[in-house]
Parts: structure tokens; sequence; C-alpha cells
């Protein structure tokens, strides 16, 4: 920036005589909270690289001591202090979705309910509808998906949409979380936020 000039949002370097005071006084305060928030969002990352890795190293270090190998980082796990205070939870959270076989799902299951509803009321279609409708995102919802595969039903077609769901399901990434919970004077456990909102 060259001295003297301020730069505006629309990107045009404005003399620092044409800004008015308040302007500079409001840049000055967000620039200087920001450069603060930016620094603690990389203490953060560093905390949460920091916890992963030593949660993970004591993870295999307890299984060394019964001769057991442990290979990759899947796997959840808590850890609780000596005096029950205080445990940290890593958790492996996978992200889900679908392949083609869940149009071919579909499709078995609208014949199943052109059969069962022939002469009845259509809410039922609707609802599962639904289960396949596809957010902003373009993303269909994996919970409803999945929740159709814990309707028990026999007939053989909605047996093979259940079957060609399941071969639909592609992980496509494992995200790890690490979470640190305090043990509240009733028992129950509460996270230790890092939220600035939950704070």
């Amino acid at each position: 920036m060259p001295d003297g000039f301020m730069e505006n949002a629309q990107g045009h370097l404005v003399p620092l005589d044409r800004v008015q005071d308040i302007d500079k006084a409001r840049d000055e305060l967000v620039q200087e909270k920001v450069a603060k928030v930016v620094a603690m969002n990389k203490e953060l990352a560093k905390l949460k690289a920091e916890l992963l890795a030593d949660v993970g190293a004591f993870v295999s270090l307890s299984a060394e001591k019964y001769g057991a190998k442990i290979g990759g980082t899947k796997g959840n796990v808590t850890l609780h202090s000596y005096d029950g205070r205080y445990k940290i939870v890593r958790q492996m959270a996978d992200t889900i979705t679908f392949g083609e076989q869940l149009q071919a799902a579909k499709a078995l299951i609208d014949e199943c309910l052109r059969d069962w509803t022939e002469g009845t009321r259509t809410e039922i279609q609707a609802l599962i509808d639904q289960a396949f409708q596809v957010d902003r995102e373009g993303k269909i919802s994996t919970a409803r998906i999945l929740g159709l595969r814990s309707i028990k039903i026999t007939e053989e077609r909605w047996v093979q949409a259940m079957k060609a769901i399941g071969d639909s399901i592609f992980v496509t990434d494992t995200k790890p979380y690490v979470r640190v919970y305090q043990r509240r004077t009733d028992g129950a456990y509460t996270a230790i936020p890092l939220d600035m909102a939950a704070i």
C-alpha cells in the first residue's frame, strides 16, 4: 500500500486526507481485532493438531502394553483424568456420499409404493420422495436415506432397494474431531467451548 493512501472496498486507492476520521478509526479497530482472531485461529489449529497427535500417541502407547499394534488413526476414543473430572474425546467422522445405485433404489421403492398405495392416500409417496430430495447444495440427506434402511419390510423389491442403498454408500473423507469435557457437580459432562458463540 503506497504511503498516504487507504484502499476502499472497491479496490480504489483513496488519499488519507479524503478518508473521514470515523472511517479510519473503524478500520483500525477492525484490523486490530481481526489480527487477534487470526492469531487465535492459528493457535487453535496448533492446539487441535497437538491434541490429536498426543491422543493418538497415547493410544499407541497403551496398545503396546498388550503387544498390539494399531494401524492408522481410525477409531473413537475417550480418555479420562484420574479423578474423572475431565475427559478428552477423539471422534472420527466419515463424510458419506451416494453413488448411482441410489437411482436404482429410488426406482424400486417407487414401484413398491405404486403397488402398495394404489387407491389410497398419496402422503406416503410424498414422505419417501422427501427422503430423496436435495438441499440447496444439491446434496441428499444421508440421515433420511439411511433411515429408510431401518424400516423392516420383507418384500423382495424393497429388500433389493435397501441393498442398492447399501451399495451406493461411499466414504469420501474422514475428519477427526477432538472435544474436551468437564464434569459438573451433578455428574454430567459438558464440553469446554472453544467456539466464541458458545462462550
